[in-house]
């Protein structure tokens, strides 16, 4: 659902550039927190959480490249707002996000910088809050197992998908570039992304589920997932000492997990994404039937002539190599920066109380 330039004017564009630039820098803010070691009783220390923040935001990047057929002559792909704010957190899930459209936008030429702004606000800001406020609500009220939660991370996700569709059309009510009638466009874009928020929502639970299977301690939506069981000694309930779990396949350091989930993005952008639907997208798809694109073509994007554009090498003729190189190089590039950045923030947040 990435929004090019020239769907939205330049007055809106502006304006949810700056929500945008707020939105990032209160989850900057909240992402110190989270990133900084506030549970780290817990086992959700920064020193856990930064590196995998950033493999989650290249993990977005790789599965956002595979486009899966959703109807006759339409695809979708992952948001990851609600991967992110379930695995990480929702304010480092909002940044993971905003991340990964930044670097989408820059090296590949994918959703307009001119719309960077509306990109983050409808495909980061909305899914994540939408997504972890139905997550935790789900998960106060089912009960405390790993099912549970991976049953409120496929209904967070599925909602999310729908929601940030609803809100791009509101901000194409605002500022527009094109008269079509908003109401076919609500319903065809609610519709389309119904479907394809069932692949997001699929994908999302079998995710956080895998990552609960070996090491449900880094799950930031599973915190506090076990109670404490308690004893009745002298006529008091206390807490028991806790049980010594088995030993999961990547116990220890989260090295393992880390490792394994590097490989598998790059496997998703470098080899898989050669097989996705090369169907447009469910915006593309709802903007050529009502019009929405009229005036995108007369925009050219500013990084256009990137030798990554359009997700291939300049100067490598085989395709299958050139998309395989440029994903690999996504990924990379993704998990530098989102790793760079996530890392920046959990040492100001460490070193906050050593100047106090």
């Amino acid at each position: 659902m990435h929004v090019p330039d020239g769907f939205i004017n330049a007055p809106v564009s502006a304006v949810a550039g700056v929500v945008a630039a707020g939105a990032v820098a209160v989850s900057l803010r909240g992402a110190r927190r989270e990133l900084g070691g506030a549970s780290r009783a817990e086992g959700h220390g920064g020193e856990r959480t930064a590196p995998l923040a950033g493999l989650v935001a290249a993990f977005v990047f790789a599965v956002q490249m595979l486009n899966f057929p959703v109807a006759a002559g339409t695809s979708g792909h992952l948001l990851g707002g609600a991967l992110a704010a379930i695995l990480v957190g929702p304010w480092t899930g909002v940044l993971c996000i905003a991340v990964v459209l930044l670097m989408q936008g820059v090296l590949f030429a994918d959703g307009g910088l001119t719309a960077l702004g509306v990109n983050i606000d409808v495909m980061g800001v909305v899914t994540v809050v939408t997504a972890y406020a139905l997550f935790r609500g789900l998960v106060l009220v089912l009960p405390r197992t790993r099912r549970s939660v991976t049953l409120a991370s496929f209904v967070a996700a599925l909602v999310s998908v729908p929601a940030s569709a609803a809100a791009f059309t509101l901000v194409y009510a605002v500022g527009g570039t094109t008269d079509v009638p908003l109401g076919k466009v609500l319903t065809a874009m609610v519709g389309v992304h119904v479907l394809i928020g069932i692949g997001e929502a699929v994908i999302t639970m079998l995710t956080v589920g895998a990552v609960l299977a070996v090491r449900p301690d880094l799950v930031y939506g599973a915190r506090g997932l076990t109670a404490p069981l308690k004893l009745r000694v002298g006529g008091e309930l206390v807490d028991a000492a806790p049980a010594t779990p088995a030993t999961p396949a990547f116990a220890g350091s989260p090295r393992k997990l880390w490792i394994g989930g590097v490989v598998t993005a790059l496997v998703l952008a470098g080899f898989v994404s050669f097989y996705a639907s090369a169907s447009p997208d469910g915006l593309e798809k709802v903007a050529a039937d009502q019009g929405i694109d009229a005036k995108a073509e007369e925009y050219e994007h500013a990084t256009a002539d990137s030798p990554l554009a359009d997700y291939g090498v300049r100067g490598i003729a085989a395709e299958r190599l050139s998309g395989g190189l440029a994903g690999v190089i996504g990924v990379g590039a993704t998990l530098a920066a989102g790793t760079g950045v996530f890392l920046v923030v959990r040492r100001r947040r460490t070193a906050a109380p050593e100047s106090a």
